[in-house]
């Protein structure tokens, strides 16, 4: 080999080591949107691990991850981008559902919505004068039936036969009366008597329900649920990039699909594990937090269902760690750790494929968890 070429191969090895090196360590708090930052060891997190975690990802053990973020107690550990930087709007589907929470919460804090128990139909007359299916079971429908995936409509995105699911109402143009002009759902059962759900409530997961939100918080508001996100949540989390996906009748889509940065998303995760409040400043109230945060339907054995959040414990050796997060279409997950006092991102666009959720579950016990010293 020539000087020159020994030349070029050092100067080649020196930048991919560079780069390699800038994905795992957070950039300056002044390039992170107002995260403080602290290295793997500051947090408590081994450096090796993450290392091979990183390895893992780009030899393509695991498929189409996007970003990985890490914060623990509050501060930026560990960044790592897979596919775009650090300014590409991630497209992490339902699990932008749980922004709806915080707005419905912020909303009742300002004392603009009553309550979970405001009632869906009573917010929105002018649907209920020309509802289909007419049910007296639906002028009973609550935000906190959207809230919680347990209203009597016959609506069930797991499903594909079901009126309800999302994929129909994709084809109209007026999302929430679709939703609204649902029949009532049915439960066939053995034998006379009837189960009783878990926490008093059937859970039957709905995009449109929490569509139907958005329409319920400009009603309570006065101002459509884009601009009052921006002026009450996105505006004191230091959140300036984001954009929507509209209805065909230009309302926003609160059931998903709003792209934010990988950063951005972790703040929301933040924002809850600190009880309602980004860096000392009070967003939303901790009794809300709280509140949906605690289960309220149950999913399967080992998950349930709080305010448009998922709560799962998840287990790393012999230790089992609860969490409440976010969860969309792809595989994408925004979690919060309470006991661990982290907060985890994994973007990722394996939409509709078998495996998608376990690739990320497994991210985050074999590597995430597993780097906690």
């Amino acid at each position: 080999m020539t000087l020159a070429s020994w030349v070029l191969w050092i100067v080649v090895t020196l930048l991919s080591s560079v780069a390699a090196i800038s994905q795992r360590q957070p950039s300056s708090p002044s390039k992170t949107g107002a995260w403080p930052t602290a290295s793997s060891a500051e947090s408590g997190l081994s450096d090796a691990r993450l290392r091979s975690l990183d390895a893992a990802i780009r030899s393509g053990e695991f498929k189409k991850i996007g970003s990985v973020l890490i914060a623990r107690h509050g501060k930026l550990a560990y960044e790592g981008y897979f596919d775009g930087d650090a300014a590409t709007l991630r497209d992490t589907r339902s699990a932008t559902k749980s922004i709806t929470d915080v707005l419905i919460g912020i909303a009742i804090d300002e004392h603009k919505l009553s309550g979970v128990d405001a009632k869906v139909l009573a917010l929105l007359p002018e649907r209920a004068r020309r509802i289909q299916n007419p049910d007296p079971r639906k002028a009973a429908i609550t935000v906190e039936d959207f809230l919680t995936m347990s209203s009597p409509l016959e609506c069930d995105d797991w499903n594909d036969a079901s009126r309800g699911n999302e994929e129909r109402m994709y084809l109209v143009e007026d999302w929430a009366q679709f939703i609204l002009d649902l029949p009532i759902r049915g439960r066939m059962h053995v034998g006379e008597q009837v189960e009783a759900f878990p926490y008093g409530r059937n859970f039957s997961y709905c995009t449109g329900g929490v569509f139907t939100l958005s329409e319920v918080l400009e009603k309570a508001t006065g101002t459509r649920t884009d601009r009052y996100a921006r002026e009450k949540l996105f505006q004191p989390l230091g959140i300036t990039n984001v954009e929507w996906v509209y209805s065909p009748m230009n309302v926003p889509q609160t059931g998903g699909g709003l792209r934010l940065t990988s950063r951005d998303l972790l703040k929301i995760a933040q924002l809850y594990l600190d009880g309602g409040e980004w860096q000392g400043k009070r967003i939303v109230s901790e009794a809300w937090v709280h509140t949906s945060t605690q289960p309220h339907a149950r999913i399967d054995e080992a998950t349930a269902y709080g305010y448009l959040w998922w709560l799962k414990s998840f287990k790393s050796g012999e230790k089992s760690y609860p969490a409440f997060f976010m969860s969309g279409n792809g595989g994408n997950k925004v979690v919060a750790i309470p006991a661990l006092h982290m907060t985890v991102v994994v973007t990722s666009t394996n939409y509709n494929t078998h495996g998608m959720h376990e690739q990320t579950e497994k991210i985050l016990t074999d590597y995430v968890l597993a780097a906690v010293e």
